[in-house]
């Protein structure tokens, strides 16, 4: 079986948990073996820092702890979960991944593109996904989806226009390792072209 790394980046309420969900359904029809995981989260010592990272009671977290709680995450998240069951083979397909941070912490938060990119690098020795899917939503209405926001999505609307445009430019950086999906559409529209530019990665 082919070991495949595909993330799924955008804004707070563009649907990546039920697109995560039906990519993973459709590549399950065809016999694979899939893996649908979570940031910040994913292990057991992960979740625990997705409580503390995300919880509203904790407003005001500065952000460089905040980026640091973020970077652990991954880093437990990529030993625990994700490199273990790539060695088996396995398609690990995540909601959200180290765009994220870059987006949230390194652009929007005004931490550094390039920080934020080598801190993440340094934390997951290196694991970039082969596939990282963006799925562009305009802040509001994105934030309009969110029926219990957590500490970051209730940053304000202006924070999230931001962070909306950082995907996009990270996307630009590396095209060919990107793709790019209005979330404007039909869920099943959208799974449709995200499964055809999966395939192409030979799975």
């Amino acid at each position: 079986m082919t070991a495949v790394f595909i993330a799924i980046e955008g804004g707070d309420g563009a649907g990546k948990s039920t697109q995560a969900k039906l990519l993973a359904d459709e590549l399950r029809t065809r016999g694979h073996e899939v893996l649908i995981t979570r940031e910040p989260g994913g292990s057991p010592i992960a979740e625990k820092i997705r409580h503390v990272v995300l919880d509203v009671a904790n407003l005001g977290l500065n952000e460089r702890a905040e980026a640091l709680l973020f970077a652990a995450s991954r880093a437990e998240h990529v030993a625990s979960t994700i490199r273990p069951a790539l060695e088996l083979g396995t398609i690990v397909i995540s909601d959200r991944y180290m765009d994220s941070s870059i987006a949230y912490q390194g652009i929007a938060r005004g931490l550094g593109l390039e920080h934020i990119r080598d801190l993440n690098l340094w934390a997951t020795n290196n694991l970039v996904p082969d596939l990282t899917i963006i799925l562009d939503v305009d802040a509001e209405h994105g934030l309009n989806r969110v029926a219990d926001p957590n500490r970051i999505e209730e940053e304000s609307t202006e924070f999230h226009s931001v962070v909306r445009d950082a995907f996009l430019e990270l996307a630009k950086l590396d095209p060919d390792r990107y793709l790019i999906v209005s979330a404007n559409q039909q869920a099943n529209e959208i799974a449709e072209t995200i499964f055809k530019r999966v395939l192409s990665l030979g799975i």
